[in-house]
């Protein structure tokens, strides 16, 4: 069976972690689109940055 074809204005969206903008679904997350946080590499260093260690 086929997965199902989404067009541009039915993918799934979230909103970026770092900073508050909505982005889509992309392809290369398609294994993992529930851990997905970020929009991009920038923004999850940015995350990454402000977020204290705790140790």
């Amino acid at each position: 069976m086929k997965e199902p074809r989404y067009t541009k204005s039915s993918l799934p969206q979230k909103v970026c972690a770092a900073c508050g903008r909505p982005f889509s679904w992309r392809k290369k997350w398609a294994r993992d689109w529930d851990t997905v946080k970020t929009c991009s590499e920038r923004c999850k260093g940015d995350l990454r940055r402000k977020t204290p260690r705790g140790g």
